[in-house]
């Protein structure tokens, strides 16, 4: 017995040590993400300056030292993105990839002169407070010593029902629902991209566990549920970028991006819930705080894009034309933005 509490008190400070190890990650993403679509921004203008524009077919910023830095900076952010999922449980990284709309609208604001008007000061406000709720309420990272435990995670009878579930309900959407109402209907595209994310996030925090232990000394490489989780991962990324072009392609930015925000979120803490029991050991009061601290990023999330997308031709600084279009006619994204790479980094999940 006194062994036994001995490990416990030691696997504690593990399990907080790696929670902190993910926070750090995730907070570092979302800069690198948010500052890498100024970067891009400021080298697509700078390219069009002198050549043709992206948003006309031209290709001159492929030219542009800046622009590439931008995109650096992305692959950087999207690194450390994947790693905090190797670190952190899936319910503390992914809500805070909204913060880093916070570090593109401050930049915008600073290097840009797009000035934040009252309404998108209190939507970065909202993303910051919520995001201490979610950080302060989190659940510690489940210590995982072969990728052979994360398999029988994966195997359980309550999450094999929820794969096929979301397996099955693509389907249904892929070959009844977006051939008919596919190019008027946003949740369509969303709806496929957000139920095949979730599955690709577990993918992507089977895969960084096995890769993280690999180079901890324990090569997990040589086990084939390493190579299945890999498979898993591409299948569904494919599946879910293809999807969300299509959404962005279709309908405006500002609809797509805070609705796939909260589906994708959702349905992948919903998944990282049934896989890793991240809630098993939280009290009531903490699981709670840290649906609050979700909604009230939402919230934010979705003031920062109205005031961005939707309050752009009014003078008077009055919000009048919010989107009571949703399900109206869409629009090409082409209308929406002026090139490649200048969007909102909502994005890029």
């Amino acid at each position: 017995m006194a062994g036994l509490e001995f490990g416990n008190v030691v696997e504690e400070p593990v399990r907080r040590e790696t929670n902190h190890v993910g926070l750090i990650l995730a907070l570092s993403s979302s800069v690198f993400i948010g500052s890498s679509f100024i970067m891009k921004k400021k080298g697509l203008k700078k390219a069009g300056a002198s050549g043709v524009r992206a948003g006309v077919g031209g290709y001159s910023y492929l030219l542009e030292p800046l622009w590439w830095s931008g995109m650096i900076t992305m692959i950087v952010g999207e690194i450390a993105n994947f790693a905090a999922y190797a670190f952190a449980p899936a319910v503390l990284v992914t809500p805070l990839g909204a913060l880093s709309i916070i570090v593109s609208a401050i930049l915008a604001d600073i290097m840009l002169k797009e000035k934040l008007a009252g309404l998108g000061i209190l939507g970065c406000l909202l993303c910051v407070v919520g995001s201490v709720g979610i950080v302060l309420n989190a659940p510690e990272e489940r210590i995982m010593n072969s990728v052979d435990e994360v398999w029988q995670l994966a195997t359980e009878p309550a999450f094999l029902l929820y794969a096929l579930a979301v397996v099955s309900v693509v389907l249904v959407l892929t070959f009844h629902f977006v051939p008919r109402i596919g190019q008027t209907q946003v949740m369509v595209y969303v709806g496929i991209c957000s139920l095949m994310g979730s599955l690709s996030v577990m993918s992507a925090k089977a895969l960084g566990i096995a890769i993280k232990l690999t180079f901890q000394g324990s090569n997990q490489l040589i086990y084939s549920q390493t190579w299945v989780f890999g498979m898993v991962l591409v299948t569904c990324v494919v599946t879910q970028m293809n999807y969300l072009n299509k959404a962005l392609d279709t309908f405006n930015t500002a609809v797509v991006s805070p609705i796939y925000y909260v589906m994708f979120t959702t349905f992948t803490i919903v998944a990282s819930v049934i896989m890793f029991k991240d809630w098993d050991t939280q009290s009531p009061r903490n699981i709670v705080s840290e649906i609050s601290g979700f909604i009230t990023i939402l919230s934010g999330t979705y003031l920062l894009h109205v005031t961005k997308d939707y309050g752009k031709d009014n003078s008077m600084g009055v919000y009048t034309n919010l989107p009571s279009h949703i399900y109206s006619s869409p629009t090409s994204s082409k209308q929406d933005v002026e090139a490649p790479g200048e969007e909102m980094p909502m994005r890029r999940q």
